[in-house]
This record gives C-alpha cells, sequence and structure tokens, in this order.
C-alpha cells in the first residue's frame, strides 16, 4: 500500500504516505490517491480533523518522484503541475481542519503538501526544503504560492531561490510550522487538533474560509466575506447555546448544527 487512511478512535481521520523504501517520495499515482483519500474523508460525518503523516521516521514526504519527471512534453509537465495543485487544493475546501505531521524530511512536492494543510507540526529532526532550483526547475505543486503566505515574500524567496534546507527550529521561528513537537508526534497533533475540535465543526469551517479570503481579496472585499460568514455562524444552532452557555456559566454542548 502506498496510502494508508484509517480512523483513530478518537474522532480522527489518519493518511499516511506509505512507501517509506522511496521517503514517501510522491508518484503521479500516488497524488491521485491522495485526492481521493481527501474526497473520501470529505464524506465521513464522524472525524472532526484530518491528520497527515509519512510512514517510518525519516521521512514525512521527499517529494515527487523524479524519474517521472524525465523527457515529458510540455503539455504533460503542465498537467501533472495542475494535478498536484488540485490535489493539495482539496484540503483547502475539506469541511474539516487537516493538520500536517511533519517527521522528518519535507522537501519539494512534500513541504508544498504540507503548507497546503490548515496546520503544521514537526518533530525536531523535521527539515523543510524546495530545492526544485537545483534541478533546474522551480516549485509546481503552489509552494510559490503558499510559501510566502506563510512566512512573507522575502524570506519565500530567498528559501526558493536558494534551495536551501529549513531545519524544525527555524521554521517554528519563521512561522512555517505552528510548533515543533516533543515526545511523540502523533499523539502531539491530536492534543493540537483537540485544542479546535472541541468547537463548532460549522463554525470552524466558517472561521477557515474566513481568513482565507484575506490572502485573496483587497480588505474591503475581505470584511464583506467576515460579515456574510459571521453571520452564517451566528444563525446556526451552536452559536445560539455557546451564547446560552456564557450566560449562565456552564460549558457549552455543541453539536455541529
Amino acid at each position: 500500500m502506498t496510502i494508508d487512511l484509517t480512523k483513530t478512535e478518537d474522532g480522527y481521520a489518519l493518511l499516511t504516505l506509505n512507501r517509506p523504501e522511496a521517503l514517501n517520495a510522491l508518484s503521479f499515482d500516488i497524488l491521485r490517491r491522495i485526492g481521493a483519500a481527501i474526497d473520501e474523508v470529505a464524506g465521513w460525518r464522524d472525524v472532526r480533523a484530518l491528520l497527515i503523516t509519512g510512514a517510518g521516521d525519516k521521512a514525512f514526504c521527499a517529494g515527487a518522484d523524479i524519474k517521472e519527471l524525465r523527457n515529458r512534453s510540455l503539455t504533460d509537465q503542465k498537467r501533472g503541475a495542475e494535478l498536484g495543485q488540485a490535489v493539495f487544493a482539496r484540503l483547502d475546501r475539506l469541511p474539516i481542519a487537516s493538520v500536517a505531521l511533519v517527521n522528518g524530511y519535507a522537501f519539494g512536492g512534500g513541504a508544498e503538501l504540507a503548507m497546503a494543510c490548515t496546520f503544521r507540526l514537526a518533530s525536531p529532526n523535521a527539515v523543510f526544503g524546495l530545492p526544485e532550483v537545483k534541478l533546474g526547475l522551480i516549485p509546481g505543486y503552489g509552494g510559490t504560492q503558499r510559501l510566502p503566505r506563510l512566512v512573507g515574500e522575502a524570506r519565500a524567496l530567498e528559501i526558493i531561490m536558494t534551495g536551501r534546507n529549513v531545519a524544525a527550529d527555524e521554521a517554528e521561528r519563521i512561522g512555517l510550522i505552528n510548533a515543533m513537537a516533543q515526545g511523540d508526534l502523533m499523539q502531539a497533533g491530536r492534543d493540537f487538533a483537540g485544542r479546535f475540535t472541541r468547537y463548532s465543526l460549522p463554525v470552524l469551517d466558517c472561521a477557515r474560509r474566513a481568513v482565507q479570503r484575506a490572502a485573496d481579496t483587497p480588505l474591503h472585499e475581505g470584511l464583506q466575506t467576515e460579515a456574510d460568514l459571521s453571520t452564517l455562524a451566528y444563525r446556526t444552532r451552536d452559536a445560539e447555546e455557546g451564547m446560552a452557555a456564557f450566560e449562565e456559566k456552564r460549558k457549552p454542548e455543541f453539536r455541529d448544527e
């Protein structure tokens, strides 16, 4: 198996890239399998977040399978880039948040997959990089667009144009990851997800969509989106429950309604 998709006992979906002998590298077939797995998770109503990791302790994902990139037509190359972009973009449309658990190397497409997730946690031995320039290429699965949104344009240009590695401590310092996990990475991911998944999923989805629009629209349009989505959240039963619980000085019981 190259992709494993399971449910955890505490209500999360777990997608594991399971090709450790190749450092979980991405072939086009694996990209399609990732897309199918994300679509499957979107239909699950009993999970509260998607956790994504790589099998083994050496790599989250070492990037694209370079052998597949050789001797391709320009049309095929563009279609390949568009495939990777489309698959990773499905994480934006997923109604639940995703958390990348980066164990070891996250290079090229692996770094781009992690950046496409809502959040990123990394083990102390994690190393990120977009080394495509060393092959006479540039990132093609969203790296040139998502990295500046996370770390700023100047730092993103420096990382991409030098192709250098970014260790976990630097990744945390510059905002590439949300936290560096000490101890068991999987448990750290569950604990991290538990900080927000106890709230109403429809409301969390509204919050994600509002923030995502901030990077793509002028301020006045983003504010209108925020007004629309905050009104939508206000109309949920969970909002009524949350406000009632506050007034009654008790813990709210959200039902994702």
